[in-house]
C-alpha cells in the first residue's frame, strides 16, 4: 500500500525558501525584458518623464511605425532572415556530413583530426589575420562572408559525431545490403533518425546568426548588407536612432525619442527569434540529452 510521507516543518521550510528563490531569480531575468517591451510600447515624449515601470503611461505604436518606416531596417532584417536561414541549413548539412565521416571507427588516422579539430577549439589566429584571409578570399563586402566562414564547428561536430555513433549499425548494414552507397545512408538513413540532434544544432546555430552583429561592423562597409543586429548597434552605440528621428514623417517624429526607437528596435530585433523557442525545444531537450546515458 501507498503512503505519503509528511513533511517536516524544516523540509517545508526549506522548500518554501527554494520556491521564493527561483521565482526571486525569474523576476530578475524577466523584468528587463518586460521593462524593454512597456517602455517600446509609451510616447516617446512621454517617455522622458520616467516612471514608467510596469505598464505604459501613454500607449502607443508610433515608436514601432518609426523603426518600421526608418530607411534600412527592413533591408537589414531581410539580410538577417537569409542569412539565418541559408547559414543554418549549410551548417547542420556541413558539420553533420563530416561528423559522420568522423563518426566512422574505421576512420585512418581519426584519432589525429579528433586531436587537431580539438586545438582549434581553443588557439584562433587572431582578429588581424582573420581579416587578412577573409580579404584574401575576396569575401569583404560581400553577403557569402556570413555564410562559408561558418559553415563547420569543431564543437558542434563532437556533438554530431557522439550521436551517430549511438545509431545502431544493423541500421546502415541493411541499407547496404538493399544496395545504398555512403550518400543514400547519410541522407535517408542517419539524417532522418537524427532529428534531435539536428535541431538542437539548428538552433545553437541559428540563434549565433541572428544576433552576430560583429562580423557586419568588422567586414563589411557596405550598408547594404547589414544584419539587423549590426543595425541595432549603429543605433545604440553610434547615436544613429537621431537619423532616424529626423527621417520619420513629421506626424509620428512629434511624438518619437531616439531613445524610444532604440527601445522599439530591440524588441524588434529580439522576438522573432524568441518565438522559435518554443517549436523546438522538445528536439532541444532531447538533443541536450546526447551522451549522458550509456548503457
Amino acid at each position: 500500500m501507498l503512503t505519503l510521507k509528511r513533511k517536516t516543518k524544516g523540509e517545508a521550510f526549506f522548500d518554501l525558501i527554494n520556491t521564493m528563490g527561483m521565482l526571486i531569480i525569474c523576476f530578475i531575468t524577466l523584468y528587463p525584458i518586460w521593462y524593454v517591451i512597456v517602455n517600446s510600447l509609451n510616447e516617446g515624449m512621454d517617455g522622458m518623464r520616467g516612471g514608467i515601470y510596469w505598464w505604459p503611461r501613454v500607449f502607443s505604436f508610433e515608436n514601432y511605425t518609426a523603426v518600421v518606416k526608418s530607411p534600412g531596417i527592413m533591408l537589414a532584417m531581410g539580410i538577417t532572415v537569409a542569412k539565418t536561414l541559408l547559414g543554418t541549413l549549410l551548417h547542420v548539412l556541413f558539420t553533420a556530413m563530416v561528423a559522420y565521416a568522423f563518426s566512422r571507427r574505421d576512420l585512418i588516422g581519426g584519432k589525429i583530426y579528433i586531436l587537431i579539430g580539438t586545438i582549434t577549439m581553443f588557439f584562433g589566429g587572431g582578429l588581424i589575420p582573420t581579416y587578412l584571409l577573409m580579404k584574401d578570399l575576396h569575401l569583404l563586402d560581400n553577403f557569402l562572408i556570413y555564410i562559408i566562414p561558418a559553415m563547420f564547428s569543431f564543437f558542434d561536430l563532437i556533438i554530431f559525431m557522439t550521436f551517430f555513433r549511438d545509431i545502431p549499425d544493423g541500421l546502415e548494414e541493411a541499407a547496404k545490403i538493399d544496395g545504398a552507397n555512403d550518400w543514400a545512408i547519410f541522407l535517408r538513413v542517419v539524417l532522418p533518425v537524427s532529428m534531435p540532434v539536428v535541431a538542437t544544432i539548428a538552433l545553437f546555430h541559428g540563434v549565433y546568426q541572428w544576433n552576430d552583429y560583429f562580423t557586419g561592423v568588422i567586414y563589411l562597409n557596405n550598408m547594404d548588407l547589414q544584419p539587423i543586429q549590426t543595425y541595432l548597434y549603429r543605433v545604440v552605440a553610434q547615436s544613429s536612432s537621431n537619423q532616424m528621428v529626423a527621417a520619420i514623417p513629421g506626424g509620428i517624429s512629434k511624438t518619437v525619442t531616439s531613445q524610444s526607437i532604440k527601445l522599439a528596435t530591440m524588441v524588434v530585433t529580439t522576438l522573432p527569434i524568441v518565438f522559435v523557442y518554443p517549436f523546438l525545444q522538445r528536439y532541444f531537450v532531447k538533443g541536450m540529452m546526447i551522451g549522458s546515458i550509456k548503457g
